[in-house]
């Protein structure tokens, strides 16, 4: 999965850091694209100068390079570098460098979003002591938004219960769906398979969980049983396409990146 960068480390822990040379620069354009070089096999980000001035705050390390997301305008970094979207950096590249890239935009969108304090309207402040901002009228302190969701898992003997959104990404999915307020995870399962598709569901276990920060998600997988006919009433609000698919004829995604893949895959080969 994205995440998955080993022997590569994450390292997300806050620091209040001013920019060395050599360090990685994420800038992103009003539409959330990412500059970046991508004529080679990787993706590659610009490198700051020697005692270069920019607007930006530290983001994460991997390994021993530290990235930092620009808040600011920015010079011109020459041919090569152009602005690319996630997609469309998801579609032909994978490793640290799209993990990289999906959890600065996570950050990126959060600062973006949050100018103005939503309590008084006062300016936004870097806070210096964790990854936060403070409203300098009111006090107010702001944090990273994550947004829970669920990926399901439906079983019926050695079927499962396969979907494709009705806009939106294009291949083969399972059903999915936010965590409502006052509602735990296991509601989730069951609310949205019943929704989407009007199956009741039964035996639901935790899997597996990853940070998808492409929508500011912590996607959490769970597997679960058909409860009764599994007899499919299909919302078409939402989706085009939900179908009960044998273990053998379960047709996976193009790259193998997010956990929705995973779980189909895990069912597909057997392990579930």
């Amino acid at each position: 999965m994205i995440q998955d960068i080993a022997p590569s480390r994450l390292d997300n822990s806050f620091k209040n850091a001013d920019i060395r040379q050599g360090d990685r620069l994420l800038c992103f354009d009003g539409e959330g694209r990412l500059l970046t070089d991508t004529s080679g096999e990787r993706i590659v980000f610009p490198l700051a100068e020697n005692d270069e001035q920019l607007s930006a705050v530290y983001a994460f390390s991997v390994d021993d390079d530290r990235y930092f997301i620009v808040l600011s305008e920015h010079r011109d970094f020459g041919a090569g570098f152009e602005y690319k979207g996630l997609r469309q950096l998801r579609d032909s590249f994978g490793g640290k460098e799209l993990f990289a890239a999906f959890t600065a935009y996570h950050l990126w969108r959060w600062y973006s979003d949050n100018i103005f304090c939503g309590r008084c309207g006062g300016k936004l402040s870097l806070h210096g002591g964790e990854r936060a901002l403070v409203c300098q009228e009111c006090g107010s302190v702001v944090y990273p938004r994550i947004n829970p969701a669920v990926i399901v898992g439906v079983i019926k003997g050695d079927s499962i219960l396969v979907t494709r959104y009705r806009s939106g990404y294009a291949h083969n999915a399972l059903v999915a769906g936010f965590t409502e307020i006052g509602e735990t995870l296991e509601g989730t399962v069951a609310r949205e398979v019943m929704e989407e598709t009007g199956v009741r569901v039964k035996n639901i276990r935790y899997y597996k969980s990853q940070p998808w920060g492409m929508a500011q998600d912590m996607l959490v997988g769970f597997y679960c049983e058909a409860d009764g006919s599994g007899e499919i009433h299909m919302d078409e609000n939402e989706l085009k396409y939900a179908e009960w698919v044998k273990r053998e004829d379960v047709v996976l995604q193009p790259s193998d990146i997010s956990l929705t893949n995973e779980m189909m895959k895990q069912f597909r080969d057997g392990n579930i």
